[in-house]
């Protein structure tokens, strides 16, 4: 042979495009894909199928649930989940799950099957326009047009996808570059890149806190890691600073930790609230700090808060978006943490009362209100609050029941809550089954309302497929709760199109061969409870709760007292 000739064994073997998507995927490190089958993807399929030893692929009921499996998978491991959905339909029913990953910062890819190329611009059997579609829910949205690109574009899309402010990519696969053969080499796995802060804005933000006498952390946003929750724990310890949870991520910080003040969200407790209000500096790590966390942009006044506002973010680009800070820095929330812990410590810091005042207004809102019905909620918190390991994994999708969840339980370990800050319903459980398959030993807890269960009620058949022992526990006040409650203090006494038809859900659950009970009454959660741990798949606790209950501190009785006692 000739010396110039190359070894004939380095030559790659000539692939089709499908094979090559499922090589870059394990190149990338992906072992789990979500998925509804699509015909526009089969070599995919073909390709997952030689490999299933080292990739799963989860079959789903709903594009939709895919792509949100995808989200809490993206964040539980922090590395992009994968959804592997068809063209048109497909593509669609998954938006809602992209949509929850930008506005929640995951990174997740999803691969979308396409019509062949020499179709285009005919609307075609479900033809999508990509771009068009998904491009305002993405960070960044493309089609691949040869299949000798595939390695270089899926090693860019978990490149972007896990970058910076971490989101969710979306990656056009047509169905003729899936079975175009190529010899092509495979791309390395890609590497996130992350932001630090410049030294002398950590020198200012020190500056800053030494000066403060009411200062406030308020932690969240995307790009969290284990260590940051372990240094922001340390700073906490360091400074006595109090800590506020951006809307759900109180898992940044134990709960118990006596520096965790409590959550801005819906919901908020009034005192927080109020202190928020009252604050000399806050410290923003991590959170874009949207309408949610900010109490429609009044806790912090728009454009300049009337607090000093330092504002840590990995995304420049959303630094002086909204909030034009004292203090802007682009950094990943981990080695901001770092650098200022580094800092000397603060000794006999002026804010103790401050923050111990705060800490005993959190305890004080965790006590129970008097509740309407048989079943009150905030005791079956308490239940939980008692009885769920410390590493218990919680999720919920949208509706009023969530602000029993987020006011009464306690998180402890990062990342043991999955809740959409997008505020998408149907999101818990498929949430849900993406941690039991990522951690089979833990437990994980599933809330949902009558009418959040059922816009994903068909992955219940997935979790009974997959064996998996989730618990899921419907709130059942046949209604949507949120929408009632904004139409009664709109339109007192005027209700319309919120009611949801009576559901057993119990039964539901039988139906699909799984453990299902109803819950009528407090004293009967806890034994209910205790026996669904005990069952070994998926069980569904139906629990029966008042529909004039819209709150834990509100009824439709009094919110119509109210508005029509105002006009």
């Amino acid at each position: 042979m000739d010396a110039s000739t190359p070894d004939s064994a380095a030559i790659p073997a000539a692939r089709s495009g499908g094979r090559v998507v499922v090589d870059q995927l394990l190149r990338q490190g992906v072992d789990r894909v979500f998925s509804v089958p699509g015909e526009s993807f089969l070599p995919v399929l073909d390709g997952l199928y030689d490999v299933a030893d080292r990739i799963s692929l989860v079959v789903c009921r709903h594009e939709g649930s895919a792509a949100n499996m995808a989200d809490a998978h993206g964040k539980l491991t922090g590395r992009p989940g994968v959804c592997l959905v068809t063209r048109g339909p497909g593509a669609t029913h998954a938006s809602v799950g992209l949509h929850t990953a930008h506005q929640d910062s995951t990174p997740l890819v999803a691969l979308v099957g396409l019509i062949p190329r020499g179709h285009r611009e005919r609307e075609a059997f479900q033809e999508i326009d990509l771009p068009g579609a998904l491009g305002w829910t993405t960070k960044w949205v493309a089609e691949v047009d040869e299949a000798a690109r595939l390695p270089e574009l899926l090693a860019r899309a978990f490149h972007v996808a896990s970058s910076g402010r971490p989101g969710p990519v979306a990656l056009g696969l047509p169905e003729d570059v899936l079975t175009e053969f190529v010899v092509v080499d495979d791309a390395p796995p890609a590497r996130s890149t992350t932001t630090h802060p410049a030294p002398e804005s950590v020198d200012e933000t020190a500056e800053s806190l030494e000066r403060a006498r009411r200062p406030l952390l308020l932690v969240g946003g995307g790009g969290w890691t284990p260590q940051a929750s372990d240094e922001l724990a340390g700073l906490a310890a360091d400074t006595d600073l109090p800590v506020v949870a951006a809307f759900r991520r109180q898992d940044v910080l134990d709960n118990d930790d006596p520096r965790y003040v409590g959550v801005a969200g819906l919901g908020i407790d009034p005192a927080l609230a109020q202190r928020l209000h009252d604050a000399d500096l806050v410290v923003a790590i991590g959170p874009r700090l949207g309408d949610a966390t900010t109490g429609g942009y009044t806790h912090l006044l728009v454009p300049r808060p009337r607090q000093q506002l330092v504002h840590v973010h990995p995304d420049p680009d959303e630094l002086g978006r909204v909030y034009q800070p004292h203090l802007a820095i682009a950094s990943n929330p981990e080695p901001f943490l770092a650098a200022l812990r580094a800092r000397r410590r603060i000794s006999a810091p002026p804010w103790a009362a401050w923050r111990a005042d705060a800490r005993a207004d959190y305890e004080r809102f965790q006590e129970g209100n008097p509740e309407h019905g048989d079943v009150v909620l905030s005791a079956v918190m308490a239940t939980l609050r008692d009885r769920l390991p410390r590493d218990a994994i919680v999720t919920n999708g949208a509706g009023n029941y969530t602000v029993w969840v987020h006011r009464y339980l306690r998180w402890h370990v990062y990342r043991t809550q999955l809740a959409p800050t997008s505020g998408a319903m149907g999101y818990g459980v498929p949430a849900a089954i993406a941690a039991k398959l990522h951690d089979p030993e833990r437990v994980v807890v599933a809330f949902a309302g009558d009418g959040c269960f059922l816009m994903s009620a068909g992955e219940f058949a997935t979790a009974v497929q997959y064996g998996l022992g989730v618990v899921f526990i419907v709130v059942n006040n046949r209604r949507y709760a949120t929408i009632r409650m904004h139409q009664e203090r709109q339109f007192p006494g005027r209700p319309f199109g919120t009611d949801v038809g009576p559901v057993d859900f119990a039964a539901l659950a039988r139906a699909h061969g799984a453990h299902g009970e109803r819950v009528t009454h407090t004293d009967e959660f806890a034994p209910a409870f205790d026996r669904a741990r005990s069952a070994g798949g998926p069980v569904l606790l139906d629990v029966v709760v008042e529909p004039d209950q819209l709150l834990p501190h509100a009824t439709v009785t009094s919110i119509r007292a109210v508005e029509r006692g105002g006009a």
